[in-house]
């Protein structure tokens, strides 16, 4: 990989993973414009820990709070916190599960530039719908087990490239009432299990591997994705709250009309 290239796919990793615009819809564009392939398992694993890290360092307090409170749980201390721990611990359940038994389906038959313009498009009037349409009423400590088993569902979902991790959840939480920045606060603190599960799935692979690492781009590509991932973060949650999903929406439909017409 050029410099030009380790510099551009972090930033849009780090931007579109939490972002609900879709990253695989964004990785395949340079493929589809300017030829470049696929960055490899290597750097697929920095700008996972990029992202990663990121949501970690963001949510330190909350993550802290959550994770103190999940193991006080098995003494028979109940609280807030502990509550919204075990509702991540199901909500995660669902995409792990799918992905474990149905990733090799998803790569074969669901990866080409036709399907993930579709699901840019689909969701993206899926997320419109429901910013629109659904009451928020709710913050995040009234998401329950059952809500956060239909988020978990509607992230296993995500699986089918081009329909967002972030996109589709913060899409079931509004449908399930919660307002928009819970239903974003809930979607970022989901991902924390799911990317480290992703991470750690990939970096097992990469060890089995025969890959050759190039360490500055890794080092370089890790760095990027986390600095665009939490500003991402902070950012969103502030935009999200004052305007809403709409600009998303119309990017979405603008994307995927860009992807039909590579695809044509």
């Amino acid at each position: 990989m050029t410099t030009l290239e380790v510099i551009l796919l972090a930033l849009i990793q780090g931007l579109t993973e939490f972002l609900p615009i879709s990253s695989s819809a964004h990785l395949i564009l340079p493929q589809a414009i300017l030829g470049w392939r696929e960055q490899g398992l290597a750097f697929d694993v920095a700008v996972h820990v990029g992202t990663l890290l990121a949501v970690l360092l963001y949510f330190r307090k909350e993550v802290f709070e959550l994770t103190t409170a999940w193991f006080s749980s098995f003494k028979g201390e109940q609280t807030r916190d502990s509550q919204l721990a075990w509702w991540i611990i199901i909500g995660t359940i669902p995409a792990a599960l799918i992905a474990y038994l149905g990733k090799s389906y998803v790569e074969e038959y669901a990866r080409s530039a036709s399907v993930i313009a579709a699901t840019t498009i689909i969701f993206g009037l899926l997320l419109w719908w429901a910013d629109v349409k659904a009451r928020q009423h709710k913050d995040i400590n009234q998401v329950g087990w059952k809500g956060a088993l239909i988020i978990g569902l509607a992230q296993a979902i995500a699986l089918i490239p081009g329909t967002s991790r972030s996109g589709i959840t913060i899409t079931a939480g509004l449908m399930l009432g919660l307002d928009r920045g819970s239903a974003a606060r809930f979607s970022f603190l989901l991902s924390i299990p799911i990317i480290a599960l992703a991470g750690g799935y990939q970096g097992l692979g990469l060890v089995t591997s025969a890959e050759a690492v190039d360490w500055t781009a890794i080092l370089l590509g890790t760095g990027l994705s986390f600095i665009s991932a939490f500003a991402c973060i902070h950012y969103f949650l502030i935009f999200v709250e004052r305007v809403g999903m709409m600009p998303f929406v119309i990017y979405r439909l603008l994307l995927g009309a860009v992807l039909i017409f590579f695809i044509i």
